[in-house]
């Protein structure tokens, strides 16, 4: 902590301050003269946003996440909101960190080398709040070396982590579709019970410690559902009689035979994958969402029953997306969007109630708008606008993913301008979709519309160099099999 830390009082009068001098103004936001003292984030990991009630349920699948669909009362619910990479560890490492993964080099879930990046727990402990992580960790430093005032049951990935991230050949998980294709069910015991520990840890922290707080405080929680297995309990499972559908696009759609797309299906050995397995899976999913949810809703009842809801922000999103069967493809590592895109829902002061954000924007702005609603000093070289800067819809704003981890021979790149989605692929063609009119990247424009896809494929080149950042990629990897190879792990 820091010794010369300022009280709660000293902060909301400097957030005051602020929201006079009309920091917190836009069609998105609340013109409420308020600041958020405080800020809880729950992360959930692989939530498909299209798989929930505030985003429309377009699947059709009759999804309940009351406890989503509250929040959003209370907030804003942003229409198009992405990860900055679709895969664990370069996602949270991105939105921890506040910079590109191409920047931090965290490329896939393999740990063999750490790194010192300061963190936002970090950079907002030294300001004077108090920061906490609770849950799942999946970072480029151990969680005790990460900067937080405090973390709860923190869960590092064994090192080395993946081994499994050769691009060049790409590597095959030989048998992984056959095993987790029958991860789903009803499980003996409590499959929560890892994220019941956490959650329930967490509204204790609520309940007893941060009451007595004489400082703002953040507090992220991290779950592992609705994250493979798609293993459920008997009341969860009998929920969804009629959830075993079948994936409405296959692999019989030009989409699905785009050579990236088809890299992942053989890395992930799902060709053969049975019917009954992908039914079941999709079913499962359904009640791991539903579970997520129900922890949302422990966490808002705690800051209810505290009295401390009027004054937190509050957020609710994912690492990545979850294919589910779209495509023939499954998990994340994909630039599409079942994939890249997650959920993100934000209520507290300066956020309108009810209010929906169709611009696209990045987990990436939410880290923006911790520090902004906390009128905390951001590092100027980080990346993300504050959501609370960033209009209804901004025919300007863009938004950017990108993808060098494991399943693909090399690295892709995603920009996203109003309903233009263009995906940049080394070796491979390009892909651009108009997402308002073929919202399921059915229709590749690239041919018949490249005048759009070269105006896009210059913003992109205003963030990186394709070609360069994929070869630093690359380098990199080569490095990371190295040190796999000779057993040792580097910092």
């Amino acid at each position: 902590m820091s010794v010369n830390a300022p009280s709660r009082r000293t902060f909301l009068k400097k957030a005051s301050s602020a929201v006079a001098a009309g920091m917190l103004i836009s069609p998105a936001v609340s013109a409420r003269p308020s600041q958020a003292a405080n800020v809880l984030l729950l992360m959930s990991d692989e939530h498909n946003p299209l798989y929930s009630s505030p985003y429309g349920d377009p699947y059709h699948t009759g999804i309940q996440t009351p406890q989503m669909a509250r929040l959003a009362r209370m907030g804003t619910v942003f229409e198009n909101a992405y990860c900055p990479s679709p895969l664990c560890a370069p996602s949270r490492g991105a939105f921890v960190s506040g910079r590109w993964v191409h920047d931090i080099q965290v490329y896939n879930n393999c740990n063999a080398f750490q790194f010192d990046y300061p963190t936002y727990g970090k950079v907002l402990r030294e300001q004077g709040v108090y920061t906490v992580h609770a849950g799942k960790t999946d970072l480029y430093n151990r969680a005790d070396k990460l900067g937080f005032s405090q973390m709860i049951l923190p869960g590092d990935r064994a090192l080395p982590g993946d081994k499994a991230i050769s691009r060049h050949p790409v590597a095959v998980r030989q048998g992984e579709g056959e095993s987790r294709g029958k991860g789903y069910g009803v499980a003996q015991k409590n499959p929560f019970a890892h994220d019941d520990r956490v959650v329930d840890a967490a509204v204790d922290w609520l309940t007893a410690r941060a009451p007595n707080l004489q400082q703002p405080w953040t507090l992220a929680v991290n779950v592992l559902k609705p994250h493979f297995p798609q293993m459920v309990t008997q009341e969860l499972w009998d929920m969804y009689p009629k959830g075993g559908t079948l994936p409405p696009f296959g692999t019989n759609e030009a989409t699905a035979q785009h050579p990236f797309a088809v890299s992942l299906r053989w890395h992930f050995d799902t060709a053969e994958m049975t019917e009954e397995q992908i039914r079941g899976l999709r079913r499962g999913y359904l009640g791991c969402v539903t579970e997520a949810d129900r922890q949302l809703g422990k966490l808002l009842d705690a800051l209810e029953r505290t009295g401390q809801i009027e004054n937190t922000l509050i957020a609710y999103t994912s690492d990545h997306g979850e294919m589910l069967g779209k495509f023939g493809m499954w998990w994340k590592c994909s630039l599409y969007e079942d994939s890249a895109r997650v959920p993100l829902i934000v209520a507290g002061p300066g956020f309108k109630p009810g209010a929906r954000v169709k611009t696209p924007v990045s987990t990436m702005d939410l880290q923006a708008a911790i520090f902004k609603s906390l009128n905390a000093n951001r590092p100027a070289a980080w990346a993300g606008t504050p959501l609370q800067s960033i209009e209804v819809d901004d025919p300007h704003h863009v938004l950017f993913c990108e993808y060098h981890g494991h399943g693909v021979p090399a690295s892709c790149f995603m920009v996203r301008k109003q309903a233009w989605k263009f995906i940049y692929y080394i070796g491979a063609p390009a892909q651009i979709f108009n997402l308002e009119s073929d919202p399921n990247e059915l229709h590749n424009l690239a041919v018949t519309n490249r005048s759009k896809a070269e105006e896009i494929e210059r913003e992109l080149r205003l963030i990186c160099s394709p070609e360069a950042e994929n070869q630093r990629a690359e380098a990199f990897i080569q490095k990371q099999l190295a040190a796999i190879k000779k057993g040792g792990i580097s910092s």
